[in-house]
């Protein structure tokens, strides 16, 4: 007999986690250490979804590798103090770009479904926080609940969210609020 199944929230990382940088509507990843900047309010979020049970993931899309922008070193140094900052469970990231068609970028949900291999994940128990669409596709393509962080970014939504917010803070209230009910 395997152990339980438990549940997580997946969270996003530029946009929900960190700042994103934004140019001309449309929001782009960290690229200089100088420009990795929490957003307030999120390390109190963690603390609060961790206190309630849940893992916590970081799923991120890290294109900028694949096109030679950025470093490796760069996103899993990156990726590495925001889990000890944060008290995260584990990291996935996604080095790609849409070209190569892998199972683990965003919206597909390979990111999700291997930290649920690893980690003993229950999917259908789990949220999905993310600041654009391929998050909220990629929670419903693995099964999970989708809180899309509304910025305003000049992009299409293309798949409906569960709840739509403008911060960590409100979404882990709507988590905890949703978890009353059960």
């Amino acid at each position: 007999m395997g152990r339980p199944l438990r549940p997580c929230v997946f969270l996003d990382r530029d946009g929900v986690l960190i700042e994103a940088i934004l140019r001309n509507g449309r929001p782009y990843s960290a690229s200089t250490p100088d420009e990795v900047k929490i957003i307030p309010g999120v390390r109190e979020a963690c603390a609060r979804l961790k206190v309630m049970g849940f893992l916590l993931v970081m799923t991120t899309n890290q294109p900028d590798v694949a096109r030679g922008k950025i470093t490796r070193r760069f996103v899993d140094e990156t990726n590495e103090m925001l889990a000890a900052r944060l008290g995260l469970d584990a990291v996935q990231a996604c080095l790609h770009d849409n070209a190569d068609r892998c199972a683990c970028r965003k919206p597909k949900p390979g990111l999700m479904l291997d930290a649920a291999d690893r980690l003993g994940i229950d999917l259908a128990s789990s949220y999905v926080v993310g600041d654009r669409w391929r998050d909220v596709e990629a929670a419903k393509n693995a099964g999970c609940k989708a809180l899309l962080l509304d910025y305003g970014y000049d992009e299409a939504i293309q798949a409906e969210p569960d709840f739509v917010t403008g911060s960590l803070a409100s979404a882990a209230t709507w988590i905890w609020e949703q978890e009353r009910k059960q």
